[in-house]
């Protein structure tokens, strides 16, 4: 790696450590003023730095893009540090609601409605509000329903690079999807 190259690894980690998302390689390019194969070098570098022993964190391929992550071996120290405010987890309405919407996107509410059984707009709501899904346009139909459609967050926090990495509709069982049978005022 050249010199003017390697001077670049800091700011490359600093802009990996000021960002709580993932960044795209492309815009990592942009803001440095390099190439992408430049900013991948870089990034081979510092991931080599990070698997050293003595490293609490390391990079990430989120799919959408670099981040840095605390290593897996320290997951439950800072489970303890983050205990008190951790956020509750998704209701089973809302696990229900998002593994349709991962699985038949874009998709209307009523149409989650009709494979849940029960009403989906709270458990829509509380998806919405924790950037999971997301409106992606309107249905050419009557009334011109909302779409719905999972984000760039649903594969981060689910550990995914793409749907793709959902397993096969099949394997999980159509009758997964089918949850009018379940008590569910949500």
């Amino acid at each position: 790696m050249s010199d003017g190259i390697s001077t670049l690894a800091p700011a490359l980690e600093a802009l990996l450590f000021a960002s709580s998302e993932p960044i795209p390689i492309a815009e990592l390019a942009r803001v440095l003023d390099i190439s992408t194969a430049e900013i991948n070098e870089l990034l081979t570098v510092l991931d080599q730095e990070y698997q050293q022993p003595n490293r609490g964190f390391m990079l990430d391929n989120a799919g959408v893009g670099i981040r840095l992550v605390s290593k897996p071996a320290y997951a439950s120290i800072i489970s303890e540090l983050l205990r008190p405010v951790r956020a509750a987890g998704l209701s089973q309405a809302a696990v229900e609601t998002l593994a349709i919407v991962a699985y038949k996107q874009p998709i209307t509410r009523a149409e989650i409605e009709a494979v849940r059984g029960v009403r989906a707009e709270s458990a829509l709501n509380s998806l919405l509000e924790r950037d999971l899904v997301m409106e992606v346009g309107r249905k050419d139909a009557p009334g011109r329903p909302i779409l719905y459609s999972t984000t760039n967050r649903f594969l981060v926090e689910f550990g995914i690079n793409s749907l793709a990495e959902l397993p096969p509709l099949e394997e999980v069982g159509q009758a997964s999807l089918d949850f009018s049978n379940k008590p569910d005022k949500t």
